[in-house]
C-alpha cells in the first residue's frame, strides 16, 4: 500500500532514501532548509570504499587527537571547550576506540559498503553520475606508513576484500598520469569513485519524475504527535502530515532528535576541499595521502583535494589554516603541483554527522511506531547512501532489513 512518506533532510542519506522510498510507489515529501550547502553531500571526495572497514573510533584515533591538538594545520582536531555534550561524546568515542569494537564493526561495514558499490554499479548502466570503477590508493611517503597499511591490508584480507601492496615503482605503473613522491602504496581494486553533485543532481531528477515533492528552503520547526506516533511535521511552510517520517538531517540530527525527546549523540565534524578546474596533471585513480589523510579524486577533467576531521561547534567560522594543510600534502605527495596552482580557489567545507562509536544510527527507535533515523554516517555518508535508502524502505514497508543491524540501532545511547 503507498504510504506517505516525510523525509526530513535533502543531503545524499535523505535523498536516497526518498528515491527508494518513491521507487517502492510511496508518496515522498523531502524537506531541506539549506539546499546549497547540504551538510557535507556536495564537496565531498566522492568515494566508495568497501576498503573501510575501520570506524572513526578506533585505536590511536584519541592519541592523534591528542597529538595535533595544538597544530592548526592537522587532519584531526577536537576544538576544545566546556561542553557537556562535548565530554559526553569524547568519552564515549574514549570508549569505543578499542581493537574489539572495529573486530565487531568490520564485517558490517565491509558488507554495507560493498552492498552500496553493487547499487552504484548497476544504477551508473542507465544513468551517468561520473562512475570510475579503477580502484583506490592509498599512498604513503614513509615505510613506516607503508608497513601500518599493509597490515590493515592483510586485514582487508582476511574479510575477503581485495588489496596490494605496491612498490613506488609499481604504483607509477598503474597510474602513470600524475609524478608521485611516494614510498608506495596499497591498491583496492573494487573501490571507486563518483562526482558527488551529479549523483545528487539525478537522484532530485528521479524523485521528481516518480511525483515526489522536494520541500527546499524549509525549515521543521516541531511535530504534531500522540503519544508514541507522529501525526505531522510542523514546517514554515505549514504542517505536512504523514504515515512515516524519516530523520535523516546529518549533523542537525540531534538537535532534530532533541525535539522528540530522543537522545542521538553527535558532533558536527567539519571537513574542506578545494577542487581544481584545469589542474597540470590528473591521475586516473582516485587516492588517499595516508600521512596527511587528503583524500584526491579525479572528477572528469577537475581534481579535488579533500580532507580534515575538524570537531567543532556548528555556528563556528570555517578556519582557513585547516585548508593550508591539505594544499601542502598536496604539493608533497605530487611535485609538480605549486602553491600557485591553487591560489584564488574559494575552499568548500562542509559539516559531517558523527557518532560516538563512528558508525551510523539506522533503523527504527523506542520512541515512536513510525519514525525512522538516518544519520551519523561522518565520512561514509557518500559511500553507504544506496544501501542506507534499501534499508529505509525495508522499513518503511516493514520488511525485516538485509542486514544484522544492532550495531547501528538508534537506541544505543537512549
Amino acid at each position: 500500500m503507498s504510504k506517505r512518506v516525510v523525509i526530513i533532510g535533502g543531503g545524499v542519506i535523505g535523498l536516497s532514501a526518498a528515491a527508494e522510498c518513491a521507487r517502492r510507489g510511496h508518496q515522498v515529501t523531502v524537506i531541506e532548509p539549506s539546499p546549497a550547502t547540504r551538510g557535507s553531500s556536495l564537496g565531498n571526495a566522492g568515494m566508495v570504499v568497501p576498503s573501510h572497514f575501520v570506524p572513526l573510533a578506533a585505536p590511536g584515533m584519541v592519541a592523534l587527537g591528542l597529538k595535533w591538538m595544538w597544530n592548526p594545520e592537522s587532519p584531526f582536531y577536537i576544538q576544545p571547550r566546556l561542553d557537556l555534550s562535548l565530554i559526553s561524546w569524547a568519552w564515549r568515542f574514549w570508549q569505543a576506540s578499542t581493537t574489539a569494537h572495529v573486530r565487531r564493526c568490520a564485517p558490517l561495514l565491509r558488507d554495507l559498503h560493498t552492498a552500496s558499490r553493487e547499487a552504484y554499479a548497476k544504477l551508473a548502466a542507465t544513468e551517468d553520475f561520473g562512475l570510475v570503477t579503477k580502484g583506490l590508493l592509498m599512498l604513503c611517503k614513509s615505510q613506516h606508513t607503508l608497513d601500518e597499511e599493509a597490515d590493515v591490508a592483510a586485514r582487508a584480507g582476511d574479510l575477503g576484500i581485495a588489496a596490494r601492496v605496491l612498490s613506488a615503482a609499481q604504483v607509477a605503473a598503474l597510474d602513470p598520469g600524475i609524478t608521485m613522491d611516494v614510498t608506495g602504496g596499497v591498491h583496492y581494486p573494487h573501490d571507486c569513485h563518483l562526482q558527488p553533485e551529479r549523483y545528487v543532481g539525478m537522484l532530485e531528477q528521479q524523485i521528481r519524475v516518480a511525483s515526489g515533492e522536494l520541500l527546499y528552503d524549509t525549515q521543521v520547526t516541531g511535530f504534531q504527535k500522540r503519544t508514541s506516533h507522529l501525526n505531522a511535521a510542523i514546517t514554515t511552510k505549514g504542517e505536512i502530515e504523514a504515515d512515516q517520517f524519516v530523520l535523516s538531517s546529518g549533523a542537525w540530527s540531534a538537535a532534530m532528535a532533541q525535539q522528540l525527546g530522543l537522545r542521538l549523540p553527535m558532533q558536527a565534524g567539519r571537513g574542506y576541499s578545494v577542487t581544481l578546474s584545469d589542474p597540470v596533471q590528473i591521475p586516473q585513480l582516485c587516492s588517499i595521502l595516508t600521512e596527511a589523510r587528503v583524500a584526491v579524486t579525479p572528477m572528469g577533467k577537475t581534481l579535488r583535494f579533500g580532507g580534515t576531521m575538524e570537531i567543532t561547534r556548528m555556528n563556528v567560522p570555517p578556519q582557513p589554516r585547516r585548508v593550508k594543510g591539505i594544499l601542502k600534502a598536496a604539493q608533497d605527495y605530487f611535485p609538480q603541483f605549486e602553491r600557485r596552482h591553487f591560489d584564488g580557489i574559494e575552499p568548500w567545507h562542509g559539516l559531517r554527522p558523527c557518532s560516538p562509536d563512528g558508525m551510523p544510527y539506522l533503523g527504527r527507535t523506542q520512541a515512536y511506531d513510525n519514525l525512522v533515523i538516518a544519520t551519523g554516517h561522518a565520512m561514509m555518508g557518500l559511500s553507504l547512501a544506496p544501501v542506507t535508502g534499501q534499508i529505509v524502505g525495508q522499513f518503511i514497508d516493514d520488511e525485516t532489513p538485509t542486514f544484522d543491524l544492532s550495531l547501528l540501532s538508534p537506541n544505543r545511547y537512549a
